[in-house]
């Protein structure tokens, strides 16, 4: 039995990619469906959520590399000729159908995986390697584009896979002729013909692929939000009341104290399912009082109020806004107030965290430089999610961990 293909009969090595192929889409395919209606509201029940998506993702690369094997093997090989040579539009569309499922095998895995390298999230990838991809950097609005790709392009992989399925069952049922004993057992075909070789069928793939990219990319586009004035009351107050987003460089409103922040980030940073996933809030604001001389041990006071509907916490923001984490319905906001007074060569911040209706003690220490009137703070402490009733489903530190690390970095100017 010969390993490459012939004019009359595909070779081992085309059949062996073939059947591995199927075998991995009927197993990846469905897992995917599984893992994304299974529940997660306890901790068992996510650690078989992560666990089924994990899979899932690890096979998905798998598909990837085996398609892109395939697909060079293809371009490499003899394209045995049509069974039919003078039903020409069938064998066009046929070929078509051939290689959109082609490139879907390629796109579909590709999409979801940079989804997964551009957003921190549960479910590793069961590998070594692949956590995170060359040129992808950390980005909820690529992962967003990313995921809604993924997600379409499941349906037309689906689409295609029914198309090839179906052109198959037509040949063994209505025109009983030997197209899938070819690849089922080699079994060369009877008609003449020769080696078939046309560009079109790819190109005409390869537009239909660029069109679903295109809608694709359109629908995952962030819906424009129009200002009103009939804002409701928390909107008017994210919007006026913005100390510091993330990332951002504006200035933030002036505040009750004697130093106004310019910019900054409120971060935090927790292990789920073993894999630490990073995070921050993008609304909050800062009173800051503060001398560089102390009185009476202290250097002045700082009250921080947070939109806890603002976290963005990788693939599971919407999961840390829910009733089981933050509870943002029930409880939007979060509030530190503190005293400052030096700690050695540094700073600390000692006072209470108002969050999810718990109020704790909570301090944190901070580096501080001053240069004139600007003010570079940066501090960290490390909270347990349990003090305030976050996550109380989740008893097992496995899916969720307890500490969690608050990050503040921010630069503030001096109020004359």
């Amino acid at each position: 039995m010969q390993a490459r293909n012939t004019v009359a009969s595909y070779g081992r090595v085309s059949r062996s990619f073939h059947w591995l192929t199927a075998a991995l889409i009927i197993t990846t395919f469905p897992l995917g469906l599984i893992a994304e209606n299974l529940p997660y509201a306890t901790s068992e029940e996510l650690a078989l959520k992560a666990q089924i998506f994990s899979i899932h993702k690890t096979l998905g690369v798998v598909v990837f590399f085996v398609a892109l094997a395939r697909i060079l093997w293809a371009f490499t090989e003899t394209r045995p000729a049509p069974v039919h040579p003078g039903r020409k539009l069938e064998t066009f569309a046929a070929e078509t159908v051939h290689w959109a499922l082609y490139l879907s095998l390629v796109l579909v895995p590709l999409s979801g995986w940079i989804h997964h390298a551009a957003v921190d999230g549960f479910a590793p990838i069961l590998w070594p390697f692949g956590q995170n991809l060359p040129f992808i950097p950390k980005s909820e609005t690529l992962g967003h584009v990313a995921g809604v790709m993924h997600g379409i392009f499941v349906w037309i992989l689906a689409a295609a896979l029914a198309l090839h399925v179906v052109g198959a069952l037509k040949h063994v049922a209505i025109d009983r002729d030997v197209t899938l004993a070819r690849m089922t057992r080699g079994t060369p075909s009877q008609a003449g013909g020769h080696a078939h070789k046309s560009a079109a069928p790819p190109i005409a793939a390869l537009i239909l692929w660029a069109a679903a990219g295109l809608g694709a990319w359109v629908i995952a586009q962030p819906e424009a939000q129009p200002q009103t004035q009939a804002q409701p009351q928390s909107q008017q107050a994210a919007t006026t009341e913005t100390a510091a987003q993330g990332g951002n460089d504006q200035p933030a409103p002036a505040t009750a104290g004697n130093w106004q922040v310019e910019s900054g980030s409120l971060a935090i940073s927790v292990r789920q399912m073993g894999s630490a996933v990073s995070g921050s809030f993008a609304t909050w604001s800062a009173d800051i009082t503060f001398d560089e001389t102390p009185v009476d041990g202290k250097n002045g006071t700082v009250e921080v109020k947070i939109d806890t509907a603002s976290i963005s916490l990788g693939s599971v923001s919407d999961q840390a806004k829910g009733a089981d984490f933050f509870d943002i319905a029930n409880h939007p906001g979060a509030v530190f107030s503190a005293t400052i007074r030096p700690e050695g060569e540094a700073f600390i911040a000692e006072g209470t965290l108002d969050l999810r209706g718990q109020t704790k003690p909570v301090s944190l220490p901070f580096t501080l430089e001053i240069n004139g009137d600007t003010a570079v703070m940066k501090g960290e402490t490390t909270l347990d999610r349990r003090d305030f009733g976050i996550g109380a489903n989740y008893g097992d530190e496995s899916s969720v961990g307890f500490p969690v690390v608050v990050s503040v970095d921010l630069t503030a100017k001096r109020l004359n």
